[in-house]
C-alpha cells in the first residue's frame, strides 16, 4: 500500500512541479488549502479521496487514472483533441462537458 501511495505522491509532486505551480498556485486553482495539498504530497495525508484526486488531476492538466499509475500518459488525446479543434477556444464549462463525455465514452469500453 505504502509503495502505491508514495506512487500517486510522485506524480501529484512532479505534475505540480512540471507545471511550475507553487502550492499557492494550486490552491488558487482547486480551492484546496495549501496544507492539505503539501500533506498529500508529504504523505501525511494518505487516503486521498477520488473527488480530491480528480480535482486535482484537472488542475494539473492530467487524468486521475494517470495520478493513480493506471495510465502511463499524463493527458488523454481524446480531450487534447477535443478542446483544440479548430483552434477555438472552450469555456470551463465546456471543457467540463467535454470531459463528462470522455469519461462517458470510456466507461461504454468497460461494458
Amino acid at each position: 500500500m505504502d509503495k502505491e501511495i508514495n506512487h500517486i505522491i510522485r506524480r501529484i509532486k512532479d505534475s505540480r512541479e512540471a507545471l511550475g505551480y507553487s502550492y499557492q498556485d494550486l490552491a488558487e486553482k482547486t480551492g484546496l488549502s495549501k496544507s492539505t495539498l503539501q500533506r498529500y504530497e508529504t504523505g501525511a495525508i494518505k487516503n486521498i479521496p477520488i473527488q480530491k484526486l480528480e480535482i486535482l488531476a484537472e488542475a494539473l492538466e492530467v487524468t486521475p487514472n494517470y495520478l493513480m499509475g493506471w495510465e502511463d500518459e499524463p493527458n488523454d488525446d481524446i480531450h487534447t483533441i477535443a478542446a483544440h479543434h479548430n483552434d477555438e477556444k472552450w469555456t470551463d464549462e465546456e471543457l467540463q462537458e467535454i470531459e463528462a463525455f470522455k469519461e462517458f465514452v470510456k466507461s461504454k469500453r468497460k461494458k
